[in-house]
């Protein structure tokens, strides 16, 4: 195959459980031009893929740019995925996605050379390349958003594992004891340190009589509350939020003490929506680290926020695309 033109862009898909980000971005990684569109999985794969596609289509209109003139499809998508087929054989949040041929659907519909990946680890490649890990050869990116995911840089690389599946820390068990996943396991990260899980716990003490600020930032209604609703009431000093809000984290923390346990990274970087949280989220994280963590270990990490923000699976994909084509 040969080599990609440098200047031509790619057009790059973030399909997430509740927001599919399509885009134009250049071989530099600069987002030329993006739109954003609920998932509305619930409406099922052919659903989704078709307005996955007609945003492409938006996208490429906006910038007037011919299909002719692009290099390749980078797709970073939410589950399980079977790297070398292409295909999502699972996702918790993607609800009917079983081995689903994203890669050869995406590729023969637009005509171009498509590549998949998981979201997280595009996210993990996205943040070494452009973001907060430049330069950083041993991190982990953790996405705490609608559900938790994972990706592994070792030695510059990602870790992909045996299977492609490498990274899914958010379905570590935490509590053996605790609710059962979507994923079918019990007491996983994700249920207990998500951002749903912020928002139904919140749910759960509100129902049963808890007095808090955050009913009236919902506007009197349950299904209204959010983890950013949450987090909101707890910058607002209210006690409820607060409590909800440092449970979650601290969760998240014991999470992340066995990841620097195992894997002894430089680097942990948070990102996802639960991110902007900022302090509110990082300090009982790193408080966990330092308390639990073997000491070495725990000194030699830094726990940071993500620098790419929401883009980061995007401008990730693109990272992932460049590095098989490079390869190829």
């Amino acid at each position: 195959m040969a080599e990609p033109k440098r200047a031509n862009p790619l057009l790059a898909i973030d399909l997430g459980g509740t927001k599919i980000a399509t885009a134009l971005v250049s071989w530099e990684g600069h987002i030329l031009c993006q739109e954003n569109i609920p998932t509305l999985a619930e409406e099922g794969v052919q659903a989704v893929v078709g307005r996955l596609l007609a945003a492409l289509d938006r996208v490429m209109g906006k910038a007037s740019v011919p299909l002719s003139s692009l290099t390749s499809v980078a797709i970073a998508a939410a589950g399980a995925i079977d790297i070398e087929k292409g295909i999502v054989t699972s996702s918790p949040n993607l609800p009917g996605w079983q081995d689903v041929p994203l890669k050869d659907m995406i590729q023969t519909a637009v005509g171009l050379e498509t590549f998949l990946i998981n979201d997280a680890s595009a996210a993990a490649l996205g943040e070494h390349r452009f973001g907060a890990g430049r330069g950083v050869n041993n991190l982990i990116y953790v996405t705490v958003s609608t559900g938790i995911g994972g990706g592994i840089i070792l030695d510059g690389k990602l870790y992909n594992g045996v299977s492609g599946s490498a990274g899914e820390v958010g379905h570590m068990t935490i509590d053996a004891h605790g609710p059962r996943c979507n994923c079918g396991n019990i007491g996983c990260l994700e249920l207990l340190a998500s951002g749903k899980a912020v928002a139904r716990e919140a749910q759960r003490l509100i129902a049963q009589g808890s007095r808090t600020r955050i009913m009236e930032l919902a506007e009197g209604e349950l299904e209204n509350i959010t983890a950013i609703t949450v987090a909101t009431a707890a910058r607002q000093g209210d006690a409820l939020a607060s409590a909800i809000i440092s449970r979650a984290a601290t969760y998240l923390g014991i999470g992340i003490v066995n990841l620097v346990n195992i894997f002894n990274p430089e680097m942990i970087i948070i990102g996802g929506g639960l991110a902007r949280m900022g302090d509110l989220l990082l300090i009982p994280v790193r408080k966990a680290v330092a308390e639990r963590a073997f000491q070495l270990p725990a000194q030699r990490v830094s726990i940071v926020p993500s620098q790419l923000g929401e883009n980061a699976g995007l401008l990730g994909a693109v990272a992932f695309a460049q590095s098989l084509s490079k390869s190829l």
